[in-house]
């Protein structure tokens, strides 16, 4: 990469708003910011998981401001984007599980879709330059299960009401880009970025495999996996969010609207394209442990392969992935196992942050 890779100078000293600061990634993004000497202002209806990242890096007392509202509340979202007025928003918030969105179809759409609707709407009242990163998934593409990587030109889908909702996002997206910012003299400049299967220290969620194995371990008990042949392209945090960052920058820069303020994917390489069993026995080189095979029969549809083209994003914006998966698994458990000997997470975060965006450059 070129020296230029992963220059966030730009957020220096810029308003920058995040939905759903308080989670996992809207977590380690504001951490992010905060190194990079933004003013960051979070907006989330409360802290979704007891213990959280949020807590822990104690972001409350560090960000500019920390809003407490719902995504769904339209005159909330629009009262706090009017307020910031800011340089850069980068919309996180969402009920991001595909289990829970069978037991709650109806909150999941309205959290996914509305909430991002009301985001779009909020920005048609700003009257300054602002670029906007809307962030959905790599499920909102209609999977048909091959192992043809999937491309941003693809058709959006969703089997379950999670990855429809967010398949639906990505035409919401796509309806007010061409409907109310889809000229260079639009004040707001808006992008969409599809990334998943994200994984790091400080995810505390249920039903994710990294938090669900270090709460077994923590306990003594084995790794309880059921979907132990599922597939899905792996990468650490840091990796989307550093797509998330320049894909930001290159919309404030103003230059190539056609081709910066569209969709883009966000993964590793094919070489991290992993069953769950390959990451749970990665993951136990680093730690003492064992799992079991909790497959149910009569489980919930969960996708059980998916892969995404992450070209377009190496040749518009000059990004790739810097962590193999090997890398990815050793950091997750770096994190963990530091955290639970006594170190302190916010010094781990940032130390993880400053070695990405050293090995990145290199």
């Amino acid at each position: 990469m070129n020296s230029a890779h992963l220059d966030f100078s730009v957020y220096s000293g810029r308003r920058v708003f995040v939905t759903g600061h308080t989670g996992f990634k809207g977590a380690w993004l504001c951490e992010w910011l905060l190194s990079l000497g933004a003013e960051v202002y979070g907006f989330s209806k409360d802290i979704p998981t007891r213990p959280s990242l949020f807590t822990q890096l104690r972001l409350a007392r560090r960000i500019r401001l920390d809003m407490r509202g719902d995504i769904r509340d339209r005159a909330a979202v629009r009262a706090a984007i009017e307020s910031v007025q800011p340089d850069f928003v980068f919309h996180l918030a969402a009920q991001p599980l595909v289990r829970l969105s069978y037991a709650q179809p109806v909150e999941t759409f309205d959290t996914n879709v509305m909430g991002t609707v009301h985001v779009l709407d909020a920005l048609l009242g700003l009257r300054k330059k602002c670029s906007a990163v809307l962030i959905t998934t790599d499920k909102c593409y209609e999977n048909r299960e091959t192992r043809r990587p999937y491309r941003e030109d693809d058709p959006m889908g969703g089997y379950d009401p999670y990855s429809c909702s967010k398949g639906c996002d990505e035409l919401v997206i796509s309806s007010y880009r061409r409907s109310f910012f889809g000229t260079v003299a639009s004040p707001v400049w808006i992008a969409s970025a599809r990334a998943g299967n994200v994984i790091g220290g400080g995810d505390w969620a249920k039903d994710r495999i990294i938090p669900d194995c270090f709460r077994a371990l923590q306990k003594g008990e084995a790794i309880p996996v059921r979907n132990k042949v599922s597939t899905r392209p792996w990468q650490h945090v840091l990796e989307p969010l550093s797509g998330y960052l320049t894909l930001g920058a290159a919309l404030d820069a103003r230059q190539r609207f056609a081709s910066v303020a569209t969709g883009f994917n966000f993964g590793p390489n094919p070489s991290a394209n992993r069953t769950v069993k390959d990451v749970v026995e990665e993951l136990l080189r680093h730690t003492k442990g064992r799992w079991v095979d909790r497959s149910e029969p009569n489980a919930v549809h969960e996708a059980g392969l998916l892969n995404l083209d992450i070209r377009k994003a190496g040749k518009v914006l000059g990004w790739k992935p810097t962590w193999d998966f090997e890398e990815t698994i050793a950091r997750v458990a770096a994190w963990y196992v530091g955290v639970a000997q006594g170190e302190s997470p916010r010094l781990l975060t940032q130390r993880q942050i400053r070695d990405f965006v050293e090995e990145a450059r290199v």
